[in-house]
């Protein structure tokens, strides 16, 4: 992170994290199971990713991806968003609107179950 000595100005957090920092957070709510992602979605960092949400649709009928703190995603991410679309109830809640928007352009928001937040999406 850059400092006031190195006179770069330090990113802004969100949630806590440096944005692109990859990382994800998981716990059961309302018999839901949620994934919190946060960070850049590429193919060299989305692996565990992946794994939480493999993991999630092969133990739970109702997952829920909270991605609020997405700033990228690639094509990589939108494949595993419908890969786990097809094994569970997947739920995307909050996306960021640049994650939103490619939704849109591909027309996976046609497909996909997004809730404007986790509280929508867990009911």
């Amino acid at each position: 992170m850059a400092t006031a000595d190195s006179g770069l100005t330090p990113l802004p957090e969100h949630n806590g994290h440096t944005p692109g920092q990859v990382g994800v957070v998981q716990y059961e709510r309302g018999g839901a199971w949620v994934v919190i992602a946060h960070g850049d979605y590429d193919l060299d960092s989305i692996g565990r990713l992946t794994q939480a949400l493999d993991t999630a649709a092969a133990q739970h009928k109702r997952v829920v991806l909270d991605a609020s703190a997405v700033t990228f995603a690639d094509s990589t991410f939108l494949n595993l968003l419908l890969n786990t679309h097809r094994h569970t109830d997947l739920r995307i809640a909050a996306p960021a609107p640049q994650l939103r928007r490619i939704l849109e352009i591909t027309g996976a928001d046609t497909l996909l179950d997004i809730r404007p937040t986790v509280d929508d999406a867990v009911t």
